[in-house]
């Protein structure tokens, strides 16, 4: 497979765009479509920025949708296989595909406790974590505000998303 550079994805169009960038962010092509308007990008990072601008500038609907986009942990969409394939490979870095029984209820727990307090499941970037400080953050967070945690969920997307961007183009 060919490697995308940047000089690639500033001469794309915007249906080659969206179909190269638009896994980026969780089951939402929406955002990539929308960045394209800011073409060229200078770098990465400027490709990143203008990216998440455009989650930031969403209306508060649109973005409690787009977090809702995603899939909980350890939840039905991996039991169904119905995961994107960047968060079966986040998620299995971690061990979350081979939690135990008694792992794997605590974490259907955790996510319907906090799905019913917030509205949106947890989100966090996996890549780096442990199950057992994934574990910890869950606990930590879910007593948090919703609104301090519609932030903490954005702010892991940021680091989800750079990291996919990291490995879709070639700086």
């Amino acid at each position: 497979m060919t490697e995308t550079t940047l000089n690639d994805v500033n001469a794309m169009d915007r249906e080659a765009f969206v179909a190269v960038l638009g896994p980026i962010f969780e089951n939402s092509p929406w955002v990539a479509e929308a960045a394209w308007d800011s073409r060229p990008f200078a770098d990465v990072d400027a490709l990143h920025r203008a990216m998440f601008a455009v989650v930031e500038s969403a209306d508060r609907q649109k973005v409690l949708d787009f977090l809702n986009g995603h899939p909980a942990l350890a939840g039905k969409e991996a039991q169904a296989g119905e995961m994107t394939v960047e968060s079966v490979g986040e998620q299995s870095s971690a061990g979350l595909d081979s939690l135990s029984p008694e792992e794997f209820a605590r974490m259907s727990t955790l996510n319907r406790d906090y799905q019913a307090r917030h509205g949106f499941p947890f989100v966090i970037a996996v890549r780096g974590h442990t199950k057992d400080s994934i574990f910890a953050e869950f606990e930590r967070r879910i007593s948090a505000d919703t609104e301090a945690e519609l932030q903490a969920a954005l702010g892991q997307i940021a680091i989800i998303s750079r990291g996919r961007l990291d490995r879709a183009v070639a700086a």
